[in-house]
């Protein structure tokens, strides 16, 4: 017998030239009996990003690229109790879907939360940086790559994602931080490509993280916060990967 959700998971997805990682996403919420809502927002993909989230049974929603404005939109459109907002190159875990109900439903003043975070790769500094966010947490402050959750009453009352060009997602947890006691699902948890990090410098992308959290408190707009992390990130040494 399909057991059937007491609550209902929108699942969110901006993406941008991500066909083979949406595909294999897919499949893997695909697989668990409570996603029924899942919308894929391509950023302009030419790669066949869209076409591949069709194929999988995504509703899918073209927006220009950003990913505050693309997951704003992609929320617009939801109809669940619940938003799930994943980045196309995660790992999503099995019963993760079954776990957020779970903790929801057990916590009633719970807004909403996110996953422990597990960087994959078997460099040194992948595993630092599993521990490096786990401790984050433990000071309330986590990002868009741990599958942020939320009630979907409370992200209309923060006035949702702000599509703004960078630091989304860290602008949404701290008002997600305000709403209430928030948890964190440890088990199981959810895996995130170490791709980003690539021939980088971890020294580098540690005091960029910083700068970029310095410069963003102080007041720096996000469209210059945005131009400053693509001139770091595509520096001499510091690889080729989008955001997206």
């Amino acid at each position: 017998m399909t057991e059937v959700s007491a609550i209902r998971i929108s699942v969110i997805i901006p993406c941008l030239n991500e066909r083979r990682n949406i595909s294999r996403l897919l499949r893997e919420l695909r697989s668990q009996a409570r996603c029924s809502d899942v919308i894929v927002v391509d950023g302009g993909s030419s790669d066949g990003t869209a076409a591949a989230a069709r194929a999988a049974g995504a509703r899918v929603l073209t927006h220009p690229p950003g990913r505050g404005g693309q997951i704003a939109a992609g929320a617009a459109l939801s109809r669940g109790e619940v938003l799930l907002f994943l980045h196309a190159d995660c790992r999503f875990p099995a019963g993760g879907l079954a776990a957020i109900e779970a903790f929801l439903e057990d916590r009633p003043d719970c807004p909403g939360g996110n996953f422990r975070l597990l960087f994959d790769g078997d460099s040194g500094f992948s595993r630092w940086l599993t521990g490096f966010y786990a401790w984050l947490r433990t000071h309330g402050l986590y990002y868009g790559d741990s599958g942020i959750f939320v009630r979907r009453q409370v992200y209309r009352s923060l006035g949702g994602i702000r599509p703004i060009a960078l630091m989304e997602d860290y602008d949404f947890s701290r008002r997600l931080e305000r709403a209430g006691p928030t948890c964190c699902i440890a088990e199981p948890p959810l895996t995130t490509s170490s791709r980003r990090f690539q021939k980088r410098w971890p020294l580098a992308i540690f005091l960029g993280w910083l700068v970029i959290h310095l410069l963003y408190h102080l007041g720096l707009p996000p469209d210059q916060l945005a131009r400053l992390y693509r001139s770091r990130r595509h520096a001499p040494g510091a690889g080729s990967q989008r955001r997206s």
